[in-house]
């Protein structure tokens, strides 16, 4: 082959469309006829709907339709279908599109209001009297775990809805038998999806057909498909779901929501298409949300500091309904023990409703807070033995000699976590030396000299990634000598088109510039799951090679018929398939494509079928484990408590690289998002559920300004588990960051300061334990 992809930083191909202004996002989307659409929401967190009525509002200028779930129930009725099914929860609790009955968090959605413009529907929002019998709310997940607390929905008799355990070994005979155990408690605070491009829905009924067509800013239009197809009671082929360009997704999007249902409701209803777009005050209000986590945890250890066991309990806080089943908490639960060899663990997590936004995975989903706290209970074993941090790491790491390693949990299917491949202290090692653990004493000296406290933090993970079952791929050469691949795994932003063209290309022999990547159309490709969990490498890409690989098989085949050689002497370079040694015997790509387009009368070469083209399916049914360990450096003026994190190096294995180049942007967005979780994104509501921050002003999000450089260093350990070796890298960034930038305050403030088992940190808290360790 002339070119080799697979490896190199190739510039994304997406981006000289997107950035002269070709994008097409969902509020692109204009259809002739097309009304806009606002919802009404609920202004408490929890109540009874005596009343809605839109008399006054339906009269106002502009105004076409107002619906409540009453007015839509010819079409379809009652709850949403549960996205995630889970035995424990006996009984769905997912929302209905517009909201019934009863109201259960502030923002649900009660009714649509359909008009000209935007402005006019909202205008018409301030009309509609809405009558709402106040209920008491159960806002923390503490008090709502109790057996009295007030319910979260009157119909339900418990807040509690399930308790996940993941058991490993004899827990309390390594407990027994530890020289030392330590006890600590954890808050891991509630955060948002924030990304760039709110979310959004166009919904259009073919007036001859009936067939039904929706745009959505999604990260699974496959999974709204489905299920708005048996909300509907209708085939799936009659349904066609879009994901056009997306501007970020982060793991809310990949959610299906009742809004998607409610305006395709609207437009089946009226009978005319019908956008709506999320603002960002409704982003803070009806965008599921994650975190709001309460652990207590001990560990145990020997006398060398070495992590034998763990046991414990969590409250995890999943919001007033469980749209995506019990799949944050369960992945929170699998992601025990990270990347330590314990011995024995004990882990429960009760799954509590309560009158907030319902909670979803984030970026890194129940992993981050999982490192968060083993992290954290590793520098607290150093702490109190006096140890180096790094080397109660070192001595409870995986080692790279017991991989495949089975580490004693579950996934959430059941299945056995066996960790593939990787070296855990080989990446901290880098890591540590890339960023002078040895010199840091001198750095610390220096900033102490101007009034500075400096501190350096780290910390590990271990990322399950390529989450199954599948998703698929067709590769087609065109009559034209052009690749077509399509598929079903949407792109937020990451470059999907770049990574599976650069496969493609490799396996096809063609230049990237004559691939085209189609995806996330359910019209386009048949099947598909969703960009979640870091599996799109894994699966598609996996997918798109072996299609790839049949494509060019096949192509051989013909082109060994058209020139009457054996396949072995064959080769394709630049989209022509010549003998090797022989210069100008060949035949192009394209002709192979014409030929198996085929003509009247004349058949096709023997033993093949029509058309260049194959469709790949690649079933992932062991996961890749990616890994890596963070460091970096923080500031702090004593003053003030304001924290700047100075330096942060990152070393990570994802598997054999297909673009570095977007692997770094992953893994930089990635850290970015951690230090936000660290230090900046605080969801508040008070004892009621009302939101207090819902604006920039009061939730504050990490700019570039405030970002420190983030060097990289890859390994590179191939996973044995798909045909092209890669782990996913979407979140590896995440992951980590948070621990890794709290043990860097801690360790600013000194010994004397408490220990911090929180985030987000304030100022406001850095200048109290300043003040505490100087006590």
């Amino acid at each position: 082959m002339s070119t080799r992809y697979f490896g190199s930083p190739v510039a994304r191909i997406e981006d000289p469309r997107l950035l002269s202004g070709g994008g097409r996002y969902v509020d692109d989307i204009a259809l002739g006829g097309m009304l806009h659409a606002a919802f009404l929401r609920s202004p408490v967190a929890h109540g009874r709907i005596r009343s809605v009525d839109a008399t006054a509002a339906r009269a106002l200028p502009g105004v076409h339709a107002i619906y409540t779930m009453a007015d839509v129930a010819d079409i379809a009725c009652g709850p949403m279908p549960p996205m995630a099914p889970h035995l424990l929860i006996k009984t769905p609790i997912t929302y209905h599109p517009l909201a019934q009955d009863e109201v259960c968090y502030a923002g649900e959605a009660i009714a649509i209001v359909l008009a000209d413009s935007r402005a006019q529907a909202e205008d018409a929002l301030a009309a509609i009297e809405l009558d709402i019998e106040h209920l008491e709310a159960a806002a923390d997940a503490r008090s709502a775990a109790e057996p009295d607390a007030p319910r979260v929905h009157s119909n339900r008799g418990r807040n509690l809805i399930a308790t996940l355990r993941g058991t490993h070994g004899k827990v309390d005979h390594v407990f027994a038998n530890a020289a030392h155990r330590f006890t600590e408690n954890f808050a891991l605070h509630r955060g948002g999806c924030h990304a760039m491009e709110c979310r959004g829905v166009v919904a259009d009924v073919d007036v001859h057909t009936g067939a039904l067509s929706l745009w959505t800013s999604s990260q699974s239009p496959y999974m709204v498909r489905r299920f708005l197809a048996a909300y509907l009671g209708r085939d799936e082929p009659e349904l066609r779901v879009v994901a056009p360009d997306v501007g970020g997704g982060f793991g809310p999007k990949a959610n299906v929501y009742p809004e998607e249902f409610a305006v395709a409701l609207a437009a089946i209803k009226s009978g005319r298409p019908v956008k709506w777009i999320e603002d960002r005050q409704e982003h803070f209000l009806a965008t599921t949300q994650q975190r709001d986590q309460f652990w207590t945890l001990e560990v145990a250890c020997n006398s060398e500091g070495r992590m034998l066991g763990l046991r414990g309990r969590v409250i995890h806080d999943n919001g007033a309904y469980a749209p995506y089943g019990l799949i944050l908490p369960a992945t929170a639960l699998a992601s025990f023990p990270g990347p330590y060899a314990f011995e024995a663990f004990d882990i429960a997590i009760d799954v509590v409703l309560t009158n907030l936004v319902p909670t979803t995975p984030v970026r890194g989903a129940g992993r981050p807070n999982t490192a968060f706290v083993l992290e954290r209970l590793a520098d607290r074993i150093a702490r109190e033995l006096g140890l180096p941090r790094e080397e109660v790491r070192r001595r409870s790491f995986v080692r790279s000699e017991q991989m495949p390693y089975l580490t004693g949990g579950k996934m959430r299917d059941g299945s056995p976590v066996a960790y593939d491949s990787g070296d855990y202290a080989r990446a901290l090692d880098l890591t540590l030396a890339k960023i002078d653990l040895a010199g840091f004493e001198g750095r610390r000296a220096v900033a102490k000299a101007h009034g500075r406290l400096l501190g350096l933090g780290f910390a590990s993970c271990v990322e399950d990634t390529g989450l199954g079952p599948f998703e698929g791929a067709s590769v087609r050469v065109t009559p034209a000598g052009k690749v077509v691949v399509s598929t079903g795994a949407s792109s937020q932003g990451q470059g999907h088109a770049t990574v599976l063209a650069q496969i493609a290309a490799d396996a096809l022999g063609v230049n990237i510039d004559q691939v085209t990547v189609k995806a996330a159309d359910t019209a386009a490709f048949p099947l598909g799951i969703s960009t979640i969990a870091s599996r799109i490498a894994v699966t598609a890409g996996s997918s798109v090679e072996i299609a790839a690989r049949e494509v060019r098989g096949k192509a051989l085949k013909v082109a060994a018929h058209m020139m009457e050689v054996s396949e072995t002497d064959l080769d394709i370079v630049d989209g022509e398939i010549g003998v090797v040694g022989v210069p100008g015997m060949k035949v192009t790509l394209a002709a192979v494509a014409r030929t198996l387009s085929g003509a009247a009368g004349v058949p096709l070469p023997p033993d093949v079928t029509p058309d260049l083209a194959a469709t790949g399916y690649f079933e992932a049914k062991q996961l890749a484990f990616a890994y890596g360990s963070q460091a970096c450096e923080v500031e702090i003026d004593p003053d003030t408590g304001d924290v700047k994190v100075t330096r942060y190096v990152v070393a990570h294995d994802c598997g054999r690289l297909v673009n570095p180049k977007l692997v770094d942007g992953q893994i930089r967005g990635g850290v970015v998002h951690g230090i936000g979780n660290a230090l900046y994104e605080r969801m508040l509501h008070d004892e009621q559920g009302q939101p207090i921050t819902t604006t920039y002003a009061d939730y504050l999000l990490p700019v570039a300004t405030e970002m420190p450089d983030i060097e990289i260093i890859h390994l590179e350990t191939p996973s044995p588990r798909n045909p092209i070796g890669v782990k996913g890298a979407g979140e590896g960034g995440t992951i980590p960051a948070a621990a890794c930038v709290i043990s860097a305050i801690e360790h600013a403030l000194g010994p004397n300061a408490p220990p911090i088992t929180m985030h987000p940190v304030s100022p406001q808290d850095v200048l109290r334990w300043i003040v505490q360790s100087r006590t």
